[in-house]
């Protein structure tokens, strides 16, 4: 009976299962996996790796040591062009010292040349007056000795006002003192260059050619070198570096920058126009009767002292022969005094620098507008300060100046104002 019931338990258990099959794919066997095969794998992929970090590190050190050795040209242009602009700026400080100290000479010079002629000319006019009073009551022999000293002295006088005419001291120590000037304005811009920092090749060229035409300008010998005292033509003087001409831009800009606009432009060329038409075109004019003045002041000093010196041989011979070397040595010492004394040469140096002032104005001018690119010009507004100081301006003076000409011209009248207020 109790098997019976077992049995039956066990049947039905049976009838309530279920069968499930899961089939999986045959896995190889890892017998057939190559060991070494992976390791040779992993072996080139680790070599590729480590080579493509080598190639990245020996290109960084490649980089870098490009970078530090034109960093270090870099640096040593730099170092080179500062120790040549300190040596430019010992020779332009030596000239400096030169230029004051033999200004200073030569000034000394129009002072004793002119005091001594005029002492020997006024002493042998007297001894002319002397001999024609005492022409009647003196000896002979002592008649002839005051002529034969009266004839010397303005024979001296003579010779003296030839080599003074000839050199015209007041005008070369004008030529220093200007050299002196541009020499210190020269030495200026070299600290500068030095204090900014970054000069270059250019800067160092630059220097050496400033310095090279205020010597050309203002040469210290006095045999060879020396300037012409009495040129046929008033022309201004020309200290600065002849670069070539550059053309001006005619056709038309996009946008402006570096601190250039189309109105700064006009209002530089006006202020060109300006300055040739009224400040040059005055000063060209004041030079020349400067010129003339003088030339004619170096011809008559020793011409009179020349006459004075035959006339004092014939003293004695009557009225008329004493009159000629009492008249002709007075009239030379106030001729000398008013050329020498008045400095007729300097006032016609000081001419011919205000009239190269002028011109380098207008030549720094029309450069600036000639260049094409505006990044290699001058900052603009930087330009118009620096051309407002020089004309003794503000800059809003500038540009009224520059909107006047143009409405002068526009109406077809002349501007009565110069563009200087310095000169």
């Amino acid at each position: 009976m109790v098997c019976l019931q077992i049995s039956a338990a066990a049947n039905l258990c049976s009838l309530r299962t279920v069968n499930a099959a899961i089939h999986l794919p045959k896995l190889p066997s890892l017998s057939n996996l190559s060991i070494p095969q992976l390791s040779k794998t992993r072996k080139l992929i680790e070599e590729f790796n480590g080579s493509k970090d080598q190639i990245e590190r020996n290109n960084n050190v490649v980089l870098t040591t490009q970078s530090h050795d034109e960093l270090y040209r870099q640096n040593n242009k730099k170092s080179n062009a500062i120790i040549k602009l300190y040596a430019i700026l010992e020779a332009v400080s030596d000239r400096v010292e030169m230029h004051q100290n033999i200004g200073e000479q030569r000034n000394n010079w129009n002072t004793l040349l002119l005091n001594s002629i005029n002492m020997i000319t006024l002493t042998a006019t007297t001894m002319s007056g002397v001999a024609a009073t005492a022409a009647a009551t003196c000896s002979d022999s002592s008649l002839l000795a005051l002529k034969l000293s009266s004839a010397l002295l303005f024979s001296a006088a003579t010779g003296l006002l030839l080599i003074m005419n000839k050199i015209q001291p007041s005008q070369l120590a004008e030529e220093q003192r200007n050299a002196t000037r541009l020499f210190k304005q020269l030495q200026s811009h070299i600290k500068t260059t030095i204090a900014i920092g970054n000069p270059t090749e250019e800067d160092v060229k630059d220097a050496m050619e400033k310095v090279l035409a205020i010597d050309k300008a203002y040469p210290l010998p006095l045999l060879g070198a020396m300037l012409e005292k009495y040129p046929s033509k008033f022309e201004p003087a020309n200290w600065w570096p002849m670069s070539k001409k550059v053309k001006t831009q005619s056709k038309k800009m996009g946008k402006m920058n570096n601190g250039w606009s189309k109105e700064l432009e006009m209002e530089m060329r006006e202020v060109v126009e300006v300055i040739k038409r009224k400040d040059a075109e005055d000063y060209d004019r004041l030079g020349n009767i400067a010129l003339k003045v003088n030339k004619s002041l170096a011809i008559a000093g020793p011409l009179l002292t020349g006459i004075a010196a035959i006339g004092s041989t014939f003293v004695g011979s009557g009225s008329l022969a004493a009159f000629v070397p009492l008249l002709a040595g007075s009239l030379a010492s106030v001729i000398n005094t008013f050329e020498h004394g008045g400095q007729v040469g300097m006032v016609f140096e000081m001419y011919r620098a205000s009239g190269g002032f002028f011109n380098l104005i207008e030549t720094s001018i029309d450069s600036t507008l000639g260049e094409k690119d505006l990044e290699k010009r001058e900052n603009g507004e930087l330009f118009e300060m620096k051309m407002a100081l020089q004309l003794g301006r503000s800059v809003s003076e500038l540009r009224e100046l520059a909107s006047k000409s143009a409405s002068c011209r526009m109406e077809g009248i002349e501007i009565d104002e110069f563009a200087s207020k310095l000169f």
